[in-house]
């Protein structure tokens, strides 16, 4: 049983990992958007939807960042408020994580609900582009169900294993 919990530990902490180098790589998605439609104006090409492409991009980055800026403690968290409580903060923590779990998950089933309806009802976006939204709506879903999943896995360690998985050097070099 002590095997499966740490390849299942390496298993979810690749997976925040990979979710923070795709969220990277959208990053550079839109450097090379922009480059390109600056390189069409010069040239007085015109590269319809890159506005609309560069902001799909960025919010891919944002969502699929979460998870893994949460295992990384780079998430703003009320470290005060904790320290103030004193040997009641491993309550705190797990109040705080059972919350921030319900809200995830309920976001994580409704983002994965919108993206299946743009899916059936064909939507596309309002741009230049004509995309079929649920593409973009796709990362943000995988993104937010990722989150859900670190929530999920930090609140179950508080609980059982009496410490959550972010790095705590990240923490402390936070609340200094």
């Amino acid at each position: 049983m002590v095997g499966f919990g740490k390849s299942l530990r390496r298993f979810l902490d690749g997976l925040y990992l990979s979710a923070g180098i795709l969220s990277a790589l959208f990053l550079i998605c839109i450097l090379v958007l922009i480059v390109i439609q600056m390189i069409a104006r010069w040239t007085g090409e015109v590269f319809a939807g890159a506005p609309d492409y560069a902001g799909y991009c960025m919010a891919a980055s944002s969502f699929l960042a979460l998870a893994y800026a949460l295992n990384s403690g780079n998430h703003i968290r009320v470290s005060l408020l904790l320290n103030a409580l004193g040997r009641f903060r491993r309550f705190g923590e797990i109040w705080c994580f059972g919350i921030a779990t319900f809200l995830s998950l309920f976001f994580a089933r409704y983002a994965v609900k919108a993206t299946y309806e743009s899916y059936r009802w064909h939507d596309i976006s309002q741009g230049q582009d004509a995309t079929p939204i649920w593409i973009p709506q796709l990362a943000m879903s995988v993104g937010v169900v990722i989150l859900a999943i670190a929530f999920v896995d930090h609140l179950i360690r508080l609980i059982f294993v009496g410490s959550h998985n972010i790095e705590e050097e990240a923490l402390d070099a936070h609340t200094e």
